[in-house]
């Protein structure tokens, strides 16, 4: 499908009021940064987060997508660990991309594993996650912890302003390990982290257990689980995007600092820092091994 013949319907619809953003913006913003982007989508189960009449109007996560988009779009069946299956939109170039945004997909979020290996994923998250008043600097200060650690353990860490509050940490892996052991270490690696740094950081799960602490959510790694895609548009006030850091960008990165009218700028000046992230990938269970020898 040639994305110049998509027809975008409702282009001046406002889909961010504070920001004079509208749904044609949104298309276009998509079409620009395709290139980019797609690298991080393709293979991935999507989560799509869906807003047709803009982000001041209830919108909805769709995961379930059979019977919904044209024959060319390209949809998978996931077995889920419950039973039954979900059809998975599968983005794999410009043209899906683009006839997705024209749904009103804001946001996308993305599996840690791909269609091809649902069982290995490769990619670890750690998402730092603050509460109320914790400033950036401390923000920044964590995820170079986190670094730092996962340098130790001999992967390739690499950072992503979330477009919202937090920073995530992103580690490539090898798929040689399942969720299960993916899951587990990434546990270990937050309550590592937690342990030697008890009055700033936390695992608990319960907000109101947390304090003023950070908390090192390493939810994202179990099966099904999913993360904002790069360069994905967020559904909050600002038209903020989910933007892959170089580390040395990092003190004076803001979690929501680049909005899309931005980016473009950006990709044309530095490209994309994330481009070799997949040739990058480490063994889970080696690396889980340091962690242990460490600890």
């Amino acid at each position: 499908m040639n994305p110049d013949e998509i027809k975008i319907s409702h282009a001046d619809k406002v889909f961010y009021p504070d920001d004079d953003v509208t749904k044609g913006d949104v298309v276009e913003y998509y079409r620009q940064v395709a290139s980019s982007m797609l690298p991080h989508l393709r293979g991935r189960p999507l989560t799509l987060r869906r807003y047709p009449d803009g982000i001041s109007h209830e919108g909805w996560f769709q995961k379930e997508a059979s019977g919904h988009f044209p024959d060319w779009l390209r949809v998978e069946a996931v077995p889920q660990r419950a039973g039954g299956t979900v059809h998975h939109v599968i983005c794999e170039d410009e043209a899906s991309l683009v006839y997705l945004a024209n749904q009103a997909t804001i946001e996308f979020h993305v599996w840690p594993s791909t269609v091809d290996r649902l069982d290995g994923p490769d990619l670890l998250v750690v998402d730092l996650d603050p509460p109320d008043g914790v400033e950036v600097k401390e923000l920044r200060r964590i995820a170079r912890q986190v670094r730092d650690l996962f340098d130790e353990l001999g992967l390739t860490p690499f950072v992503q302003a979330t477009g919202g509050r937090g920073f995530h940490v992103v580690a490539p892996l090898d798929t040689s390990a399942d969720y299960e052991l993916v899951r587990a270490f990434a546990r270990e690696v937050a309550e590592h982290l937690a342990a030697g740094d008890p009055d700033r950081l936390t695992t608990e799960q319960r907000k109101d257990k947390r304090g003023d602490r950070v908390f090192l959510d390493t939810n994202r790694n179990g099966y099904a689980q999913t993360f904002v895609a790069p360069y994905s548009l967020r559904a909050r006030p600002g038209a903020a995007v989910a933007t892959p850091l170089d580390w040395d960008e990092l003190g004076r990165a803001e979690p929501n600092g680049f909005e899309l009218r931005k980016i473009k700028q950006r990709l044309a000046r530095k490209g994309d820092p994330w481009r070799d992230l997949h040739s990058r990938g480490a063994s889970a269970e080696k690396a889980r091994e340091r962690l242990r020898r460490l600890s």
